[in-house]
């Protein structure tokens, strides 16, 4: 094809020649009255030994021809992008005129000033991003999960859901541009966007904007539609895949359905198992996933999900962290510990490890090895450190080492919002319900519960001393850590408001005279159970977990000295035969240095203010 070529570049020249006649350039004279003509004709004998006017215009058509396939290697081979090129220019674009020349240069070294317009525009911009970003997002409705979804445990989350990535992502699925140069001028930084569309998918961006249009203005299922659409036409798209997931998505969330969750859990895997999905999709598509699959309870899929994510992007390390974290969801800790043990080895600093790795320590009671890793990493503020817990399980285990700098983390902890106030430290609550340590049978509104416990409690007595022989087994040790000595054991007859399994078969007379308080039996958030505590025991201070109950004990067997309780700074005793009440959500503290057993029966309650929608609705803890 290149003999083709100058073949017939060679005849354009043969006819060229015959057609044009020589020019002779005009005489021209020159600063020194000498004229041009005679200077060139001394310079080698004319146009016989230099270049002709048809030899240059020969040569600038080779070059034009050059230029030509070049450009279309270039385009067609995206050995240029284009997109990045002119962004990078467009960040010196300094006089708004969307280009960069001569005049922005001037800008940028100070010789012209920067156009007022600009300026003005630019602030709006930025204000108008400041507002944007002001809007909270909505919460999730506690009645979207399913029946065999697992209770929530007292785990830490996810560090990509607190960093609000997948947002991001979906805010600029459509965009392909590389990260910004750094602004010498401290211009505001670009976050780098993810690269979603392949090559292919670059020619049909249009057609994928257009859907992804209407799901962000929430036409949902008009988007589900569009998305199906283009799915059929370009079945081999992962970006148009990952569009439909993310409306079917949702959708679910709209319908509040299982059903079509579990649609876009299947959509997704198939965008992100397509040849040819960017890295970036890939990532978006399986984090999401991750993250729906915590959602609905199936907490091993969500693993394994991660699993693969890791696999993919073993460099990554906010992925390494969710997958620790994924592990303490099913109650595997080892693994937990195992992952942020890797993590830590090659990112030290990492806060969201720290904190996690710290909870996980505690988790095994090292307590002093757990401080310096939950204390450093609250100090990072890094994202998916400012939790609750975080600050609940540093100052806890400053508290059982003795160490007063625990109130201070607590009262952080408050100022952060994470408490309602230093002494009440529950994590689970209803906003604005009355809080006050110690409570009065009138005060509750439960006289008759109170009355009938404290008429009574002989026959309660004598069924809970009927059941206390060890051989039994109907007392099991207290298993949440709370003990520093001692022996503490408990005899449980209704959990989460539901009765725990034939207990009651032992303790008929008890059970029949709760059964007409819906306020104590049906009481999802507690527990009514038998307390026997040996002497020698101490409890170390806690709080209880939410808000939502108060707890009565009825004082059964009472030693004469030696048994107390604190709640807040105020110190109280048993009585046999009487009713205590206080709001386990303030930190209390037991001891019981008598010389025999102390006996009680537990009884939580809803708190008063609670509306029966709200006892009927809340999740059991």
């Amino acid at each position: 094809m290149e003999e083709t070529v100058m073949e017939e570049l060679i005849c354009e020249e043969a006819i060229l020649a015959e057609e044009i006649p020589e020019v002779k350039p005009a005489a021209v004279v020159n600063k020194n009255g000498v004229k041009a003509e005679a200077a060139i004709a001394s310079g080698g004998g004319g146009a016989a030994s230099g270049f002709s006017g048809t030899k240059i215009f020969t040569w600038f058509m080779v070059l034009a021809l050059l230029g030509v396939w070049s450009s279309v290697a270039v385009v067609w081979l995206e050995l240029v992008d284009y997109d990045n090129v002119i962004g990078k220019l467009s960040a010196y674009d300094a006089d708004g005129d969307g280009d960069f020349d001569v005049e922005d240069a001037k800008v940028l070294l100070g010789v012209k000033e920067r156009p007022v317009s600009l300026v003005q525009r630019e602030a709006k911009e930025e204000s108008a991003v400041e507002e944007q970003t002001a809007v909270p997002l909505p919460p999730i409705s506690d009645d979207f999960i399913p029946e065999e979804s697992k209770q929530f445990t007292d785990r830490p989350g996810s560090q990509e859901t607190r960093e609000a990535e997948e947002k991001t992502i979906q805010e600029d699925s459509e965009g392909n541009a590389e990260d910004q140069p750094e602004d010498m001028l401290k211009y505001k930084d670009k976050k780098k966007k993810p690269k979603l569309l392949n090559t292919f998918e670059k020619t049909i961006k249009t057609e994928i904007d257009a859907a992804e249009k209407l799901r962000k203005k929430g036409k949902v299922e008009e988007a589900v539609l569009a998305f199906d659409t283009l799915v059929q036409q370009y079945p081999q798209s992962p970006r148009c895949r990952y569009g439909k997931a993310l409306a079917e998505d949702d959708l679910a969330e709209k319908m509040r359905s299982n059903d079509m969750l579990q649609k876009a859990l299947i959509t997704y895997k198939e965008a992100s198992e397509l040849p040819n999905a960017t890295p970036d999709l890939i990532k978006a598509t399986l984090k999401k996933r991750a993250e729906r699959q915590q959602f609905l309870g199936r907490m091993r899929g969500a693993l394994a999900t991660l699993e693969k994510l890791v696999q993919i992007f073993p460099e990554d390390v906010a992925l390494k962290n969710d997958l620790g974290v994924a592990h303490l969801l099913i109650g595997d800790n080892k693994s937990a510990k195992r992952v942020y043990e890797e993590v830590l080895a090659i990112a030290p600093s990492n806060g969201f490890a720290k904190v996690h790795y710290g909870f996980i320590l505690k988790s095994e009671n090292k307590i002093a090895e757990s401080i310096p890793f939950l204390r450093d990493g609250l100090e990072s503020g890094d994202p998916g450190t400012d939790d609750g817990r975080f600050y609940f399980h540093l100052g806890d285990a400053l508290q059982r080492m003795g160490d007063d700098s625990a109130y201070k983390w607590y009262e952080r902890g408050h100022q952060r919002g994470h408490f309602a106030s230093v002494w009440q430290r529950s994590l689970y609550n209803v906003d604005g319900l009355k809080a006050q340590p110690w409570w009065t049978p009138k005060d509750t509104g439960y006289m008759d519960l109170v009355k009938t416990l404290e008429r009574n409690w002989r026959t309660i007595r004598d069924e809970a001393l009927s059941v206390m022989d060890k051989t039994t087994g109907l007392f099991v040790p207290e298993e949440e850590n709370l003990r520093e000595k001692g022996e503490w054991g408990q005899f449980t007859l209704w959990q989460q408001g539901k009765k725990a399994g034939e207990s009651c078969h032992s303790v008929p007379k008890t059970c029949g005279l709760l059964e007409r308080y819906p306020e104590a039996t049906g009481c999802k958030r507690g527990q009514i159970k038998f307390s026997v505590m040996q002497p020698g025991t101490h409890v170390w201070p806690h709080t209880g977990p939410t808000n939502c109950r108060l707890r009565m004990h009825l004082g059964l067997v009472i030693p004469k000295t030696g048994c107390k309780i604190r709640c807040t700074n105020d110190t109280r005793a048993w009585e046999e035969g009487k009713v205590l009440i206080f709001d386990d959500s303030f930190e209390h503290e037991v001891w019981q240095d008598a010389d025999s057993y102390r006996l009680i029966f537990i009884v939580d309650v809803w708190h008063p203010e609670l509306t029966q929608y709200q006892r009927q609705t809340l999740s059991p803890i």
